[in-house]
């Protein structure tokens, strides 16, 4: 079970980490975390040395390579500030298996203390922000998808969907699959191609199923994998970071 996180006041400034998948295929995604931050006053640093977490290497077995790329990060944030994450799956690598891939390390107690600050983008606009929305855009029927990340290491199933229910004219359509993976996994998609395309093609039809004309995700690598199908399958339904999706309804 997922343990109960203590949220603290709305800070000042925090950090934001924006993840090798923002960087290079979904700048605007990270651009408009960061604006959604600034407009409730909050001073977003962006450390320009930051690259990978380490995940990739991390979940194929390769823990020496990992903490060789993650260890670059934990001086990125010296000071007491929230780290923000726009990824589930990123932000459980450094909250959850950082402290981890550093046990018995000289790095293990700064480790652990990056641990305790990383919060997911949604997650920090519900608990932290208390973020209130007024959407300016017209009616519209949209799918939520919740990264396994997200949903299972990091328990936050929610906070997207909450987001998502104070726009006024947005109609928040349950998926059959809604629980499951999309496919992606990272090296996964990879290593097991065909299973993949299976699973992502279970998850297109239940997003259609639902009556969805477009859907969005907190997870840019499901992003990618679910609006890749999709423009695949040619079936009019696109994607959209969550943290793009809020800022173009509401600016």
């Amino acid at each position: 079970m997922t343990p109960v996180k203590l949220y603290p006041p709305k800070p000042e400034k925090v950090y934001f980490f924006g993840t090798c998948l923002v960087d290079l295929f979904y700048p605007e995604a990270g651009l408009d975390g960061i604006r959604l931050l600034e407009r409730e006053g909050i001073e977003v640093i962006f450390p320009e040395d930051q690259t990978c977490c380490g995940q990739p290497a991390y979940t194929s077995g390769y823990q020496q390579e990992a903490r060789a790329v993650a260890v670059a990060q934990l001086g990125l944030f010296p000071e007491s500030w929230p780290i923000i994450v726009p990824s589930g799956s990123c932000g459980g690598m450094m909250r959850v298996h950082y402290p981890q891939l550093f046990a018995g390390t000289e790095h293990e107690r700064r480790a652990t203390e990056v641990a305790g600050r990383i919060y997911e983008l949604t997650e920090f606009l519900i608990h932290v922000c208390h973020l209130a929305l007024e959407d300016r855009g017209g009616p519209e029927k949209v799918a939520m998808h919740t990264s396994c990340s997200a949903r299972r290491e990091m328990g936050l199933a929610d906070t997207g969907p909450a987001l998502l229910a104070k726009l006024g004219q947005v109609e928040l359509v349950e998926q059959v699959r809604a629980t499951e993976c999309c496919g992606f996994g990272g090296t996964f998609a990879v290593r097991h191609p065909e299973v993949s395309a299976a699973m992502v093609d279970d998850k297109t039809r239940a997003i259609e199923a639902a009556g969805a004309s477009r859907f969005v995700t907190s997870d840019c690598g499901c992003l990618m994998n679910i609006d890749g199908r999709f423009s695949h399958q040619k079936k009019g339904i696109e994607g959209e970071h969550i943290a793009s999706y809020l800022w173009r309804r509401t600016s």
